[in-house]
């Protein structure tokens, strides 16, 4: 069949009952384009309104760092306890893999599509763990008790995310079975659902999951919530697609046993494993583990994927591919190890042989025995009963290879393996005698460095030791009959020329025996496929077999022949080449001219015909060695010379990199570079030095096709080439179509930066990528650790995630760090000025001091209490972080609070170590002598050194007059002369206004939460939760306390005036008081006395008034009652008259929306024009 065959295009119905079937439901939608709009107006505020919404979507666009092969996306699990965490991952995971999982504990990676894989992690509900999942994770599903509504936890975690980037959630409502009334269900749904938008945004997803089913939710509601996972896209957060991180999947402890034994306490040294996400990560760099401390890797490794992606192309995937990975939740029974395979098998398997045939003869032990033989038989899986059908074997695989026969044509006899090794042994005598002879044996060296190398050694190696050689090489034997010798030097000529081997990497020179393997478990590999294939001849083995002779050689050669001149590592490497590395250096062509020239016909080595050729005696070629023609002829006297360090550096500046000296011939340049413009330095190579080979020639020394070139001509060509470029940017301003706005531009920009960074490492083998620019992201690697506290080790609690998270250039770096912060609006309590606080910052979380102040563009004013409703900054100790990288802060991270635990969230501003804050501070005195706007003043400095520092300072009184202190005096300690702009009272005071510089404290207390086990871990206290804790009143100031303050009434003389000065006043403003008679008149010496009449009269008016008054509260009396029922009676009019004008406007809209209605209907018909 032809595969290049195209398949068969699907094509649609055009006709029939299907198509039908399927317009049957659509509804003839509105051409918008048919019509023109009614206004402009109306067009033109909705091409502005689709714009905005265009530039509300757009976002500053970041460098998409996402590999080839991503890491599995996290998924976290977050939600108050009794919510259903736990049976929810076991859904999902029973969802993708088939696979029921009994317990929930650490990262649960599951391959769920062709080209993803998720990772699972339970929250639990401790900030600590918030924090830190808040900065990993990609997908948070939030589970909400639909029975109990919304916690605390819930709008806990909510803030934590807002502030580490804000990832992509998802609501998930469980606990709806409990609901037996549909209505109520319906109300809290819609409770719900609006509360959730308000908190992330509106039309935020939100699934429901109705009951448990088998402990496990519904499959069909699992499909659902599975499917929006798959199709979910996650952007870059700032944070995270700057630094490397990873998400530890399991922990090892790699101390010696003998060390603790000695002290159970001492330190550790560790391994970490899980998937590398974010950026690429550099052997040896700084890394921070959250909950440990900050440390140094000693070693990074690339392990195996435990859990890889499908390979090819598939509709869908198999059962065999859909995996899972749980090491902490004991799932799959595998666990990969860079050195080893760790096969877990459940339970006690015995081997049947090993099962005593008398014990069956007891009731008791024939119970045992069966319990033990159905175990065996029960265990259902391929590899382990490939395990215990391999315990039944008493002989080893060598044995049981040499028992093999083999048959090739159907007439033939079957011959044994071990026959054919015989033959081949015999005609074969110059080479080793015994079956052990083709195999290395190990030599372990450790260089200076301190890497530990593993040289394969060979029986038939000179004993010469004093000779540098490249064991490993020479390792890889010698062909018999053609007496070719892979890195042996000739016996005869031991002075022969050599050559350098050159190595794509640095394991290379030493590797090259690695397909034979260098350990007795590669050996025992190896000698089992030769075995395989000896068994493969005939009768006459030795004759049939001689394509199969010497494939080790044959292989070393042609990877010799084909490897590739690493310059790069072979020049700039620190590490010392062994020249006495010997590698032949010939094409095929060649070896193939060599061997004519020595009489011997060249054979086909892919021949298939050689398998059924007679094997010949040989003559042996001569064993010469052909130079290479791009190498020097060195010698092994001469290579001493290449340990002097100056003679390297002299080599190493003849290369790009080295220091250059300006050439006096400009033409040189031109003859080497050519037309190569730097963009970097924005410069044709001016003042750049001829390029000097290592081999004494000069790379121009070849005629070249410019070397007759005049300088005018040179001119011309480079003015042509200027016109050109001109040319093309000129004719491309017309076309901005093409272009496109300026966020398209700056995507092309990254995108075509990328591509730039790919092409300039595609050339580069995995480990060089590796050394220069780290491992990248989605690699399964394994970090190994040193001097790493023992209680990581002892108290590891797998329910508790570890992040490492690697650190940037100075970012392992301390000092005061600027924030703007702002208390929470759900905090009880405002935040009071150096009482501790725990940051979560970057990877970190540490406990510091913070100052509160507020910038009044002169000052940072330092401020006793955060302010209620805005924001303010903060300045306290700590790592050094970026600007604009977010930040939450709690007062603790063990107390279990019934109020709101997130105390205040806030961002860096910046890292200035030279801002200074300040607090106010008044300094009072008294005057106590007074001449006119001079007076001298006391009791405000102690000396007149302190004086002379505030000479010029500005000084009021508290009336509000202003000053200014002048000179100290001399007679009196701390007293000056200040001058006023008026003139100044005794009784006023005197105060100097000033600012005092503040220092923040230097703490910092790192949250080593994984060192505490069950333990919390608990901070620096405030002042207040210790006088609470125990019961001490706060202390008092007397300075603080308020003091009875016992005033004397000031008395004023009266004001005089002369008798000239009132007379020129005017009337208005002339005292008109009477003067006070020495003696009383005669109106005052007589009393008045009524008369009998008067007093009647008096009476009466008095009682007349007495009725009045009573008549008159009556009167109110009434009028009040009278104006209440009155007010009564005109509410009950005026909300009878209010509900009919409600149903008449209901009555009058709903006429007025059906009128639309038909208006509509009738212009998607045409029956009326528009405007009309």
């Amino acid at each position: 069949m032809d595969d290049s065959k195209p398949q068969k295009a699907h094509r649609p119905r055009q006709a029939g009952v299907k198509l039908d079937k399927k317009n049957k439901d659509k509804k003839p939608g509105v051409n918008h384009k048919a019509f023109a709009p009614y206004s402009g107006a109306n067009a033109d505020k909705q091409t502005r309104r689709k714009v905005e919404i265009g530039q509300k979507r757009l976002h500053v666009p970041m460098v998409d760092r996402t590999p080839t092969i991503p890491p599995p996306v996290v998924i976290t699990v977050m939600g108050p306890p009794g919510c259903g965490k736990s049976t929810l991952i076991r859904s999902l995971v029973k969802r993708y893999t088939k696979h029921n999982l009994k317990e929930v504990i650490g990262p649960i990676t599951v391959v769920s599509g062709k080209n993803r894989r998720l990772t699972f992690m339970e929250c639990n509900n401790d900030l600590t763990s918030m924090m830190d999942l808040a900065k990993v994770s990609d997908l948070i599903l939030l589970m909400i008790d639909g029975s109990f509504g919304f916690e605390m936890e819930t709008f806990e975690f909510l803030n934590i995310l807002q502030t580490h980037g804000f990832p992509k959630v998802m609501g998930v409502l469980t606990h709806l079975d409990d609901f037996k009334d549909g209505k109520k269900l319906q109300n809290m749904k819609k409770k719900i659902k609006q509360r959730f938008w308000t908190e992330i945004y509106q039309g935020a997803k939100l699934f429901y999951l109705s009951g448990v089913i088998n402990n496990r939710y519904p499959d069909q509601e699992v499909h659902n919530l599975s499917r929006f996972i798959s199709i979910m896209k996650f952007r870059p957060l700032q944070w995270r697609n700057n630094h490397p991180y990873l998400v530890v999947d399991r922990i090892e402890d790699l101390t010696h046993p003998e060390e603790i034994q000695k002290n159970e306490k001492c330190d550790r040294e560790v391994t970490l494993y899980g998937y590398l996400r974010g950026t690429n990560l550099k052997r040896h760099s700084r890394v921070h583990i959250a909950g440990v401390g900050d440390f140094t890797l000693d070693e990074v490794s690339k392990l195996n994927d435990p859990c890889p992606l499908p390979d090819g192309q598939r509709k869908s995937l198999s059962e065999r591919q859909k995996l899972i990975y749980a090491p902490l939740s004991d799932v799959g029974g595998i666990v990969y190890d860079k050195d080893a395979i760790y096969i877990d098998v459940p339970g006690n398997f015995t081997r049947k042989s090993a099962i005593s045939k008398d014990s069956k003869a007891e009731d008791e032990e024939a119970e045992d025995d069966e319990d033990e033989e159905n175990l065996v038989s029960g265990v259902e899986g391929v590899g382990e009963k490939m395990v215990l059908s391999l315990q039944d074997y008493d002989n080893t695989l060598t044995d049981q290879l040499n028992d093999t026969q083999i048959q090739i044509f159907s007439n033939s006899a079957p011959v044994n393996a071990d026959i054919v090794q015989k033959q081949d042994e015999d005609e074969e005598g110059s080479e080793s005698n015994s079956e052990e002879a083709s195999y290395p044996k190990e030599q372990v060296e450790v260089d200076a460095k301190g890497r530990r190398r593993r040289r394969a050694v060979f029986e038939n190696e000179l004993d010469d030791q004093d000779i540098p050689s490249d064991d490993e090489d020479e390792g890889l034997g010698s062909e018999s009959d053609d007496g070719k010798h892979f890195g042996n030097f000739n016996d005869e000529d031991e002075d022969a020329e050599e050559e350098i081997a050159f190595a794509d990497s640095d394991s290379d020179l030493g590797d090259l025996t690695d397909e034979e393997g260098n350990n007795e478990d590669d050996d025992s590999q190896d000698d089992d496929e030769d075995e395989d294939e000896d068994e493969d001849g005939g009768e006459n083995g030795g004759s049939n077999l001689n394509w199969k002779e010497h494939l080790i050689a044959k292989a070393a050669d042609n990877f010799y022949n084909h490897r590739r001149v690493d310059l790069m590592k072979l020049v700039y490497s620190d590490e010392k080449l062994d020249f006495g590395d010997k590698i032949n250096a010939y094409t095929p062509k060649e070896l193939n001219a060599k061997q004519k020239a020595n009489g011997k016909e060249v054979k086909d080595e892919e021949s298939d015909d050689e398998f059924f050729t007679i094997k010949e005696d040989e003559e042996e070629v001569q064993k010469t060695t052909i130079i290479d023609s791009c190498k020097s002829s060195l010698k092994y006297n001469h290579l001493s010379k290449w340990e002097d360090e100056e003679l390297l550096e002299a080599l190493r500046n003849r290369f790009i990199t080295g220091r250059l000296e300006g050439g006096d011939n400009d033409n040189d340049d031109d003859e080497i570079y050519g037309d190569f413009e730097d963009l970097e330095a924005g410069n044709n190579n001016e003042g750049s030095s001829t390029y000097v080979s290592p081999f004494g020639k000069e790379d121009g020394e070849e005629p070249s096709e410019n070397e007759d070139e005049t300088e005018e001509d040179a001119l011309a060509r480079k003015k042509e080439m200027l016109k050109k470029k001109f040319d093309a940017e000129y004719d491309g301003e017309d076309d901005e179509a093409d272009k496109g706005d300026f966020y398209e531009q700056e995507k092309a920009k990254i995108a075509e930066q990328l591509a730039i960074n790919e092409r300039e490492f595609e050339d580069d083998d995995e480990e060089t990528q590796a050394i220069v620019k780290g491992y990248r992201p989605g690699t399964y690697v394994r970090l190994k650790f040193s001097k790493v506290p023992c209680e990581l080790v002892k108290n590891f609690n797998p329910k508790y995630p570890i992040i490492v998270g690697g650190l940037l250039a100075n970012e392992d770096t301390y000092g005061f760090i600027q924030v703007r912060i702002k208390r929470h609006r759900w905090h009880p309590k405002i935040l009071k000025t150096q009482d501790p606080l725990i940051f979560s910052l970057g990877w970190r979380r540490f406990q510091s001091i913070p100052i509160y102040s507020l910038n009044d563009n002169v000052h940072n004013r330092m401020l006793k209490y955060t302010p209620e409703h805005m924001h303010c900054l903060a300045t306290f100790y700590g790592p050094i972080t970026p600007p604009n990288t977010g930040f939450c802060a709690v007062q603790s991270v063990s107390r279990l609070k019934s109020s709101f635990r997130i105390s205040a969230t806030g961002v860096v501003l910046d890292i200035d170590q030279s801002a200074v804050i300040v607090k106010k501070l008044k300094l009072t005195g008294l005057p106590y002598q007074i001449q006119k706007n001079t007076c001298f003043v006391k009791n405000m400095f102690n000396s007149a050194l302190e004086v002379a520092k505030f000479e010029g300072a500005n000084v009021r009184t508290v009336s509000g007059i202003r000053g200014q202190i002048k000179k100290p005096l001399t007679k009196a300690p701390g007293h000056f002369r200040a001058t006023f702009e008026d003139k100044v009272l005794k009784s006023d005071i005197v105060f100097l206004r000033a600012w005092y510089p503040v220092k923040p404290k230097k703490y910092y207390n790192p949250v080593t939460s994984h060192l505490m086990g069950d333990q919390k871990w608990q901070g620096m206290m405030t002042t207040g939760e210790l006088r609470s804790k125990f019961d001490v009143a706060p202390a008092k100031n007397r300075d603080s306390a308020y003091k009875q303050i016992n005033r004397v009434t000031r008395r004023f003389n009266t004001l005089r005036l002369s008798k000239s000065l009132q007379s020129s006043l005017p009337f208005a403003s002339k005292p008109k008081d009477l003067a006070k008679k020495k003696k009383e008149g005669y109106l005052q010496k007589r009393a008045v006395v009524m008369g009998k009449q008067e007093k009647e009269v008096a009476t009466l008016m008095q009682q007349l008034n007495t009725l009045n008054k009573e008549k008159s509260v009556k009167r109110k009396e009434k009028l009040n009652e009278s104006r209440k029922r009155l007010a009564e009676k005109q509410a009950k009019e005026d909300e009878f008259k209010e509900r009919k004008i409600k149903e008449r406007k209901k009555e009058h809209y709903k006429k007025m929306g059906i009128e639309e209605v038909r208006k509509k209907i009738a212009l998607t018909k045409g029956r009326v024009k528009p405007g009309k």
